[in-house]
């Protein structure tokens, strides 16, 4: 019962979209780790992070779409529930090089040995351990979505203002982690990593469990928006996202259906920044740019906001053409970025997704036509001059 209620709760394309994913999560590390490397599918090792990048730059356009595409919430902080995901999981593995590192001191990581730090901060505490450190990952995201989200939800701030203070809410994190005397490593963050669970890092069967991690993370958090989005509370967020004032007016009560999405939109950020940072090495107060939050809407405005397909298609087809054009033009790709996103806002105003159904729409209204076109007259009507569809009299 319970699973046939799920199934009838989710959209079909992405049920598909699971599919594929579960099955990228096998293929890609495979054709990696058991093809030799002559062979035509085999994927060379530096492919995996990169593709691993990818899926969690997806899932976090996802999160951005579930707010915005169907609450209607255009927030320009997301990165900083990314970032602050990245840096729970960079703390842990922090604490995994022990006297690995440059000053091999067992219970402080570098940086703050060359700061004369003389013990280890409470913060840090306890992110030895990974589940606690997962915790984090799940719960400082979801505190900063749930107090911020509270206060400006409850005080009915709306539209480009919440806009705005979501975007300054990310600045502020920026500035604070830059600072040396927050204990996060300053301008130069959290990096050289060892281990994971364990395992060395920068192994190839670790990588490929990495991007795996990733495209199952991505697939779990594509159920749980189409859950969401196909129940009646998703009901209620597209109304809220319409009409605000209305749904408002008929009882609902539109602050607690924001701070839901808000909050599950956070949780999944932060785990997209966590499963991010031991693929790249690295975790700094850059990921806080507000730059990086804009160019997460740009992700999603191509995709197609709204939808659940639209998002991750946007994000891969963005950053692969990122990986690209910063090789072959670094100097107009900044531009080529905006001119996307112009071009997208003026005449693909439903994204890539959108195109495509529109396209799928008119090849069926254009079979549906020739399906009840009447037949062309045959040719020895043609030469007695008969009228295949007679009028009649006047």
């Amino acid at each position: 019962m319970l699973t046939q209620a799920l199934f009838r709760a989710l959209d079909k394309k992405a049920v598909w979209l699971v599919a594929i994913l579960l099955l990228v999560a096998i293929a890609v590390p495979a054709s990696n780790l058991l093809l030799p490397a002559g062979h035509p599918l085999h994927l060379p090792n530096y492919t995996i992070p990169l593709f691993g990048k990818y899926l969690t730059f997806a899932m976090l356009a996802l999160a951005l779409d579930l707010v915005w595409g169907y609450c209607g919430i255009l927030s320009l902080g997301h990165g900083a529930f990314f970032a602050l995901g990245g840096y729970a999981m960079g703390m842990y593995l922090m604490r995994q090089i022990g006297t690995r590192g440059v000053y091999a001191n067992a219970d402080l990581p570098d940086f703050m040995v060359f700061l004369n730090w003389q013990e280890l901060p409470w913060y840090w505490y306890g992110m030895d351990n990974f589940w606690f450190a997962m915790a984090m990952v799940i719960l400082v995201p979801a505190i900063l979505a749930f107090v911020f989200g509270f206060l400006a939800f409850r005080s009915r701030v709306t539209g480009v203002y919440l806009s705005i203070i979501t975007q300054a809410m990310t600045f502020a994190l920026l500035l604070a982690f830059f600072r040396n005397d927050m204990g996060f490593g300053g301008n130069n963050g959290l990096t050289d990593f060892k281990d994971i669970l364990g395992q060395p890092i920068a192994a190839t069967g670790t990588r490929a469990g990495l991007f795996a991690a990733s495209a199952i993370a991505l697939a779990v958090a594509v159920l749980l928006c189409s859950f969401i989005v196909n129940s009646k509370l998703g009901k209620v967020m597209i109304a809220v996202r319409d009409a605000e004032s209305r749904t408002r007016f008929l009882g609902y009560r539109v602050e607690y259906v924001k701070l839901f999405a808000f909050v599950v939109s956070a949780i999944i950020a932060g785990i997209a920044g966590a499963l991010y940072v031991p693929q790249v090495g690295i975790i700094n107060p850059g990921e806080f740019e507000p730059a990086n939050s804009i160019e997460v809407v740009i992700w999603t405005a191509v995709g197609g906001r709204g939808t659940i397909v639209g998002p991750i298609l946007g994000a891969i087809l963005v950053n692969v053409g990122k990986s690209f054009f910063t090789g072959a033009f670094p100097e107009i790709w900044l531009f080529a970025l905006g001119a996307l996103f112009v071009v997208t806002t003026l005449f693909l105003p439903k994204g890539v997704v959108g195109l495509i159904g529109q396209w799928r729409a008119a090849t069926t209204r254009r079979e549906q036509h020739d399906r009840t076109a009447p037949p062309p007259p045959a040719p020895a009507q043609v030469e007695a001059g008969v009228d295949p569809q007679p009028h009649p009299a006047e």
